[in-house]
């Protein structure tokens, strides 16, 4: 079951990078991040870490991969990184809450909403921890060629 998540979002990365365009000698990259951010995420769940936290470990992972891969190929971050994060986007609990504001079922969909925005923020702040420390060390090392 895990290998077919991990291959779904592999797939799904390589349908999102081409219609955003992603060049295509990054396209296979760009589909490897998506797949090591869903493959570190459906680990972390099987290892009995929580949703949140398994997410934000994935994410991490996921940003980190995308620094090193722009580096690589000498180009944007965003071009592995935007791509690489559509099968982690909590879009499930984007819908649910939706439809339960729809059905007037506003304690669930307050539940809902709190727990889908929470797992976006913490997409968020790994990529922010990682796109912060990797200007750090860009600029460190900068400092120390001049």
């Amino acid at each position: 079951e895990m290998m077919i998540k991990v291959m779904s979002a592999l797939l799904a990365t390589i349908f999102i990078a081409i219609l955003f365009q992603v060049p295509k000698r990054n396209v296979v990259l760009t589909a490897l991040g998506g797949g090591l951010g869903c493959l570190i995420n459906e680990l972390c769940l099987l290892a009995g870490l929580s949703d949140f936290f398994s997410i934000f470990l994935a994410s991490l992972t996921l940003a980190m991969y995308s620094e090193i891969m722009a580096r690589v190929r000498k180009t944007t971050v965003p071009t592995f990184l935007i791509s690489g994060l559509f099968p982690l986007v909590p879009g499930a609990g984007m819908y649910y809450t939706m439809l339960a504001i729809v059905h007037h079922e506003l304690d669930n969909a307050l539940s809902t909403g709190i727990n889908t925005l929470s797992t976006a923020a913490l997409m968020a702040l790994g990529i922010l921890f990682v796109s912060t420390l990797s200007r750090l060390i860009f600029r460190q090392k900068q400092s120390n060629r001049s």
